[in-house]
């Protein structure tokens, strides 16, 4: 990683520890909690993938990008990722936890970013992922960071789905018919 783009995986570590304290659901007042400890899961893996694929990509030259495309494209990516998941969180308000937890004021959102995919604040989250990998500037690294990642967030959104689903019913399965898990149109 070159330039100020190395800060961007040093602000996304600070910002999901700053959640990670101050948005647990024992401090929302949470009625239930069915995490399935897809919270450990996450910050495992994801702790795991961004070492294991900085330390490929500063140790060997496997399959190294040329140029600094891949670095403008991955600095953009953690960007907008940033502030897809930061205005999905503030649009969830006090129901924002990073664990799965249903609050006794709880409503099911979708308006805003939750109009066009279920789960925006993951959206962001694979866009931060998918730049910090890029910024690896290394084909293997990308791969190493982005598909277990990508499984990972893929069990956790169904444990939370899960959760939903027991909470609201018909109401949410309506939704997940009308509106993609995280790529609008697509997925």
């Amino acid at each position: 990683m070159i330039h100020f783009s190395k800060y961007l995986v040093y602000i996304f570590g600070i910002s999901e520890v700053f959640l990670l304290i101050l948005k647990r659901s024992k401090h929302s007042g949470a009625k239930s909690q069915k995490d399935g400890n897809s919270l450990k899961l996450l910050w495992i893996v994801i702790t795991g993938c961004l070492v294991t694929g900085n330390v490929i990509a500063g140790m060997y030259v496997l399959i190294p990008i040329e140029g600094s495309v891949f670095i403008v494209i991955g600095t953009a990516l953690t960007i907008i990722g940033f502030i897809i998941r930061w205005i999905a969180i503030a649009q969830l308000g006090s129901m924002f936890t990073v664990d799965v937890a249903i609050s006794s004021q709880h409503v099911l959102k979708t308006n805003g970013l939750y109009k066009l995919v279920r789960h925006p604040t993951y959206l962001g989250l694979m866009l931060i992922i998918t730049g910090i990998a890029f910024l690896t500037n290394n084909v293997l690294s990308c791969a190493i960071i982005i598909i277990p990642i990508f499984l990972a967030l893929n069990y956790r959104i169904s444990v939370e789905e899960k959760a939903l689903t027991d909470e609201f019913g018909e109401q949410y399965l309506e939704y997940k018919r009308k509106v993609k898990r995280i790529v609008p149109l697509i997925y």
